[in-house]
């Protein structure tokens, strides 16, 4: 199977990955509009595998076995795989633009499968208009590790498009979760408007930030508090998935904290900036930005 992956930033290269390291995979084409975007995907990919090496998790003529599989380039590269996904940055107009010039100028695979990691916009918006059907195919950070696809069906996505894509999930070592098309689908549905409540909390002073994330990792088990997670989703993605949810169903619940617009305005946009609710050392420790 030939993997294309539209899009090099911080998912699009973890789903090059999640592909390039199942032997079910014979290439995977990491394609971006310039070719330094996807030559720095892929440097994002052997800086995970040296990782894994260096920790003794993988042998290093696997980390290399991986990391030949991945060829970068424009998105004109992409012209025999048997499934596109386009992870570009969350712009209803950029999805379908992508898609477009993909099925009528670029892919010439009849057969390809064409799969959007969209986190919360609509798949039969995304497709409307296109020669080819869409799917929503969302993967969730980092996309090597975590087991979670959620299987997104579009009122025009056929039933056997959506059971290839499982199958394919399946094949890659993931959980397929079929999902009926909804802002949000099911994670960031109930997991955004926490993060969003998480800022609220700060906001209005309950709180402090080491606080809040402390009291929900010991109160209810989770492994990240809301702001850490927030960080590390990007407070940008989840300001986009508020927006979203709260211009599908216009219920004020989904109205977005204005700290958390705020900080997006600001470009302290979490883990991706050094700043977000913490500031991240150069030693990978952070700290708190009400501490500082």
């Amino acid at each position: 199977m030939k993997v294309a992956v539209i899009g090099a930033g911080t998912m699009g290269s973890g789903i090059a990955q999640a592909f390039a390291q199942n032997d079910a995979v014979e290439k995977v084409y990491l394609c971006d509009i310039k070719q330094e975007f996807a030559d720095g995907g892929k440097g994002k990919i052997k800086k995970q595998l040296d990782r894994a090496v260096a920790k003794g998790k993988m042998e290093q003529a696997k980390a290399d076995a991986i990391l030949a599989k991945v060829q970068t380039g424009l998105n004109t590269q992409a012209v025999d795989p048997d499934l596109v996904v386009e992870a570009v940055l969350e712009r209803m107009d950029l999805k379908q633009q992508t898609f477009r010039e993909l099925q009528d100028e670029i892919v010439k695979n009849p057969d390809c499968i064409f799969a959007s990691n969209t986190s919360s916009l609509s798949i039969t918006e995304i497709g409307a208009g296109l020669s080819k059907p869409i799917v929503g195919m969302h993967f969730f950070n980092p996309a090597p590790v975590m087991k979670l696809v959620e299987v997104i069906a579009g009122a025009n996505t056929p039933a056997e498009t959506i059971d290839a894509v499982k199958k394919i999930s399946e094949q890659i070592g993931k959980v397929p979760v079929q999902v009926n098309e909804a802002a949000g689908f099911v994670v960031n549905r109930i997991l955004v408007p926490m993060i969003n409540e998480g800022i609220n909390v700060y906001y209005t002073g309950t709180s402090d930030i080491a606080g809040i994330d402390t009291a929900m990792k010991l109160g209810c088990n989770h492994p990240m508090g809301p702001l850490e997670l927030g960080d590390y989703i990007g407070l940008d993605v989840v300001l986009a998935i508020m927006d979203v949810l709260f211009n599908d169903t216009h219920d004020n619940k989904y109205a977005a904290s204005p700290l958390l617009r705020k900080m997006v305005r600001a470009k302290h946009l979490g883990v991706k900036t050094g700043r977000g609710f913490y500031v991240y050392n150069a030693d990978h420790t952070k700290t708190p930005v009400d501490q500082l």
